[in-house]
């Protein structure tokens, strides 16, 4: 009989790990998030469960995220409802999900750290309360084709560069929105980006939009709403096309002045020129002060010295004569 070799100690660290004791953790996991992601009915109450893992909870009143979403849904739709938050962990362990449609309800913020590990593909945020999109919102959504984030009046800025992780963009709307501005750069370096929409937003056709107007000018991408991408603002372009823009904006940008700026620099050349006549006229009043003064002194100078009464020029001489004729008769 051969002999044991090795020590308990040595069998016992080479013995291997059961691969059920393994799968024990993830096991007990899985199943959590199952019991907390799947109803006894295997639907949301007052969502219909559809067929290709469709959850259509379309305008049945909801005001909160509805629980109990079963885990491998890849369509969600929560259109038309009265929905403020999405809540990220609940949404988040739906790891398939990838055709999301919350428009029509009333989402708001710039929705931060909302989307994190989902493989979405189509996501409609449209209808919404939107006022801010950073670049940190849809920077985890890698896999994102259609974004459709038009009619959120409220949203005012979209930062640059608030796309850069979404490079399988195909179609990005952002029409009938508050933007009065937009970095070129935003959507022009989107690779695979082929319709976006621009329309009815208050553009402000200002310098600053500018390489915007040119990008547009020049673009080959479809534009749906291509007759209402333009000016708002100033008053003496509204209606203009922004890709129209290129040459005034040439010539508005030139010196890098606007009409504004002109008025502010009359106003100021106005206030030194009266400032300036101010000083020259109260210097010469001054001035015109200061020599009556001394002309004043020095005729009362003149006046003091005529006062002295100098004796005619033989009065000395008589005054000697008489002075030795008393002394002679004295």
């Amino acid at each position: 009989m051969a002999r044991d070799t090795h020590g308990p100690q040595q069998r016992a660290r080479c013995q291997p790990m059961s691969p059920h004791r393994a799968r024990r953790p993830l096991g007990a996991l899985l199943l959590l998030l199952a019991a907390l992601g799947r109803p006894a009915g295997g639907c949301p109450k007052a969502c219909a469960c559809e067929q290709h893992l469709l959850v259509n909870c379309t305008r049945t009143g909801l005001d909160s995220f509805p629980p109990g979403i079963p885990l491998d849904t890849r369509q969600l739709v929560l259109a038309g409802n009265r929905l403020s938050t999405l809540p990220s962990v609940s949404l988040n362990i739906l790891m398939d999900l990838v055709y999301l449609d919350c428009s029509g309800n009333e989402l708001g913020e710039s929705l931060e750290a909302t989307f994190l590990s989902l493989p979405l593909v189509y996501l409609d945020l449209s209808f919404n309360n939107l006022s801010r999109v950073s670049a940190s919102t849809f920077s985890l959504l890698v896999s994102l084709v259609v974004l459709k984030l038009s009619d959120n009046p409220g949203l005012v800025e979209v930062e640059r560069g608030a796309f850069a992780n979404n490079t399988g963009l195909r179609e990005l709307d952002l029409s009938r929105s508050g933007l009065t501005f937009l970095d070129a750069s935003t959507v022009s370096q989107l690779p695979n980006l082929r319709t976006l929409g621009l329309g009815s937003n208050p553009w402000h056709c200002y310098c600053p939009l500018r390489e915007l107007s040119s990008w547009l000018e020049t673009s080959s991408l479809y534009f749906p709403d291509a007759d209402n991408i333009s000016c708002h603002s100033p008053q003496e372009v509204k209606g203009v096309l922004l890709s129209a823009m290129g040459e005034n904006m040439d010539l508005m940008c030139f010196t890098n002045l606007y009409q504004k700026d002109y008025l502010f620099l009359m106003l100021i050349g106005f206030a030194i020129f009266s400032t300036g006549t101010a000083v020259a006229w109260i210097t010469g009043v001054c001035i015109v002060l200061y020599n009556r003064l001394c002309k004043s002194k020095d005729d009362d100078e003149d006046y003091e010295e005529t006062q002295v009464c100098p004796q005619p020029p033989g009065q000395n001489a008589k005054d000697e004569d008489f002075e030795v004729y008393i002394n002679a008769y004295v």
